[in-house]
């Protein structure tokens, strides 16, 4: 469940998606199709909307389309993820935005589709040869998977989970600025989960590393696939224990406690590192509203 009390996409795209292994020979008149172009997705606008394209054979035979992978069924209409030969121009009539770009411009669900094909397409590019013998991989049509022929090594999707987690200290967030963010941005502090760890040892060594202090009453606040290219963003909240901040210049180039009438400019509302956050402003403004009654 989510604290936050926001919604969960994923149980709402499961009310209209199958996923599905391989395509079956009849995929209807129309398919929709998630085409990347240089790492940007391919949108058709039309009356000042934005749509995934809807292609019947002919229309999806006119596409230099390359490493095409099968994502299942959408309220009965075929999903494919696939890239457009970087060589080639994008074709007339369509445009390309990255994914952050398109919150809130394309459906919710869609947007969870896109970045699953964006995820899959990066998969199936670095996975065309075993690891083990070097041999040529092919799709398993039973399960989300590659199969070597030659050795039998199976080769599944890979996630890279992280942790993100907002640390309060009374009536204060501490919020960390990362020398890769846009100028003057801050966020919560996250990193990836060493192998061997449990999540929130992960949280504790992450927030020691990067800024130097130790804290206590961990909780679980939701997750978020990350598809860039292949992470899941598990999110917590933590309570300061103790430690002054000590940041460690080689992630962290700044990092302080704000309150929510001092915030820096924090992360768009795609990101689960602004729920987090929201989360937090709801919970100090509902307390200023009780202290006033």
């Amino acid at each position: 469940m989510f604290k936050s009390g926001e919604p969960n996409q994923e149980k709402y795209l499961y009310d209209h998606f199958i996923p599905y292994y391989s395509p079956p020979q009849d995929i209807g008149e129309f398919s929709m199709w998630f085409i990347f172009y240089q790492n940007e997705l391919l949108i058709q606008e039309k009356q000042d909307s934005y749509h995934i394209p809807l292609l019947n054979m002919v229309e999806r035979e006119k596409l230099p389309l390359i490493n095409q992978i099968y994502l299942g069924q959408y309220d009965s209409i075929h999903c494919f993820g696939a890239e457009l030969n970087s060589k080639t121009s994008i074709p007339s009539g369509y445009q390309t935005l990255g994914l952050r770009q398109l919150f809130g411009l394309i459906r919710d669900n869609f947007l969870v589709l896109a970045g699953r094909a964006n995820h899959l397409l990066y998969w199936d590019s670095t996975t065309q040869f075993c690891g083990r013998c070097g041999h040529t991989t092919q799709l398993k049509t039973d399960e989300r998977a590659k199969e070597c022929p030659q050795c039998g090594l199976i080769i599944y999707p890979q996630l890279a989970p992280a942790v993100i987690i907002l640390i309060e200290k009374e009536n204060e967030i501490l919020l960390a600025r990362s020398p890769r963010f846009k100028p003057g941005m801050y966020s919560v502090v996250a990193g990836f989960v060493e192998p061997g760890e449990t999540l929130e040892q992960a949280v504790m060594r992450e927030i020691h590393e990067e800024v130097g202090i130790k804290v206590h009453h961990i909780h679980y606040f939701g997750s978020q696939h990350w598809p860039f290219p292949q992470s899941l963003m598990i999110a917590f909240t933590a309570e300061y224990l103790s430690g002054q901040i000590t940041i460690d210049h080689r992630e962290i180039e700044d990092a302080n406690w704000f309150t929510i009438e001092n915030l820096p400019p924090i992360p768009s509302k795609m990101s689960i590192s602004r729920r987090l956050i929201d989360w937090f402003i709801e919970k100090q403004t509902n307390k200023l509203k009780k202290k006033e009654l």
